[in-house]
């Protein structure tokens, strides 16, 4: 199994989402989407986070905007750097993805899609709604279940869960509980686990 610590927040997060997806088809392993607040990592062990982004450093940061557009080209995937609001408060959006379940990837997508690709504030009420619109969800059914202090407790539980393990931001993703990688550049290398994975297996 794979286990996929994310926030629609983060554009990395938006690409390996993506990317993601195809290499669990080819080797026909189950992802276990697990939303999480990032903000929450980086408040108990990642506070450089914030340092980097109030102090940045020019040369680093003009490049880093270019590697994020070649990594969006390369995906076909449509991501605005910076989107007009960043950061942003997800912890509604991640909420949903936890009410829905095993059913959150077309929401999880739209809500990528809107905030990175379309530029709107994901933290917004009237926006959310338009999403659920758009994928089939009742927007009235969805804020009641955000609501919920079981929907609120497990996005807590989960952030400190990743956390425990080791994690430090957003995506981090485990393969068979124990293997972490962090970030969308790590993909071939997740491919190869699995790869190996399923040839120790054969």
């Amino acid at each position: 199994m794979i286990e996929f610590f994310f926030d629609c927040s983060s554009p990395w997060t938006y690409l390996a989402f993506h990317n993601i997806q195809p290499i669990a088809n080819e080797f026909d392993v189950e992802i276990s989407w697990r939303p999480i607040l990032v903000g929450g990592i980086f408040n108990t062990v990642n506070p450089s986070v914030y340092a980097a982004r109030e102090a940045p450093v020019p040369l680093k940061a003009r490049y880093q905007k270019k590697d994020l557009a070649d990594w969006a080209r390369s995906a076909g995937l449509a991501i605005r750097m910076p989107p007009s609001v960043f950061p942003v408060n997800s912890v509604k959006a991640m909420r949903g993805c936890i009410w829905l379940g095993r059913e959150l990837v077309p929401f999880a997508r739209a809500v990528f899609e809107t905030y990175w690709g379309g530029d709107k504030d994901i933290s917004q009420d009237a926006v959310l709604t338009e999403i659920c619109k758009s994928v089939g969800v009742d927007p009235r059914e969805f804020f009641a279940g955000i609501g919920a202090q079981a929907i609120k407790d497990q996005l807590k539980a989960n952030t400190e869960e990743v956390v425990a393990r080791g994690g430090f931001g957003s995506p981090t993703i485990f393969i068979d509980q124990t293997d972490m990688y962090f970030g969308n550049d790590r993909m071939p290398l997740i491919r190869e686990a699995l790869a190996r994975r399923t040839a120790s297996a054969a």
